[in-house]
């Protein structure tokens, strides 16, 4: 799992390299444990973003991918057609819109999975997502059936191969010497197994940053729990939860009550 072959076919910014510790995160859309990552995953970029880069890499199966919709942007948004790989490749469309269309896209996917038990294999239901977020719809919808997000899909598939990860969700950590192995963590484990890891791969201690405050929090992420706003902020959820009352009666934010939680998002 040796990075320099990596970067043969996945070239680093140096933008990316100013951060010392790269972590690749391989997801799957349909997957309830990488669902259930989420929340660490967030909670680790707002602590120490400053230290590392991210990639999120779908590992999923590609098989039967090339039998996605027929593209009429007349009638695109009805299409009715429905296929497990949708969701694979309505993710790839999305972060053909920015890095952030995609971390909101997959978010909003398990949201519309799990807790509003939508078909996300629909394609119309994937759409809605799209124009949910704000994204270009017409453009989404283009790429979605081109062969840019096949041959995006075809790379994710590649690095999973060469970093040998066969389950979702894992991680795969790298410093900043490219003749260094990566580290690979498979499944979910406690959040400070996550933050030990990342302290030996930088070589010294560190220290988490200041939480944001609840405005730019909302401003980062498309919608949050009151779990996991506790857990950002180290308070019980009764207090993050009355934190998150006062900020409803401001109309800052807005209740999304669900079967079995409540999210909290910036009012639109």
């Amino acid at each position: 799992m040796n990075r320099e072959t990596l970067l043969e076919s996945n070239a680093t910014s140096s933008a990316s390299l100013s951060k010392p510790i790269e972590i690749y995160v391989f997801v799957d859309p349909l997957c309830m444990n990488s669902w259930a990552l989420q929340p660490l995953l967030r909670r680790l970029q707002v602590e120490y973003d400053r230290y590392f880069t991210l990639k999120i890499v779908l590992r999923t199966s590609l098989t039967k991918t090339n039998s996605c919709c027929i593209v009429n942007m007349n009638d695109a948004k009805a299409c009715n057609k429905n296929h497990p790989a949708f969701p694979s490749i309505a993710l790839k469309a999305a972060e053909f819109q920015g890095k952030r269309a995609a971390f909101r896209f997959l978010s909003k996917l398990f949201e519309y999975t799990y807790l509003k038990n939508r078909n996300v294999l629909s394609f119309s239901v994937l759409v809605e997502i799209a124009e949910s977020l704000g994204l270009d719809v017409d453009e989404f919808i283009l790429d979605f059936s081109s062969q840019h997000v096949l041959r995006s899909l075809q790379v994710d598939l590649h690095l999973a191969n060469e970093m040998e990860v066969e389950d979702a969700p894992s991680f795969v950590f790298f410093n900043e010497n490219i003749e260094d192995e990566g580290l690979k963590v498979n499944g979910i484990h406690s959040y400070e197994i996550y933050e030990q890891i990342l302290e030996e791969m930088v070589g010294c201690e560190i220290f988490p940053d200041t939480p944001p405050t609840l405005d730019e929090l909302f401003q980062r992420f498309d919608s949050l729990s009151t779990k996991e706003i506790a857990k950002i902020y180290n308070i019980p959820e009764k207090s993050a939860e009355r934190e998150l009352k006062k900020q409803l009666l401001l109309q800052k934010i807005e209740r999304l009550p669900l079967t079995n939680m409540t999210l909290w998002r910036k009012r639109r």
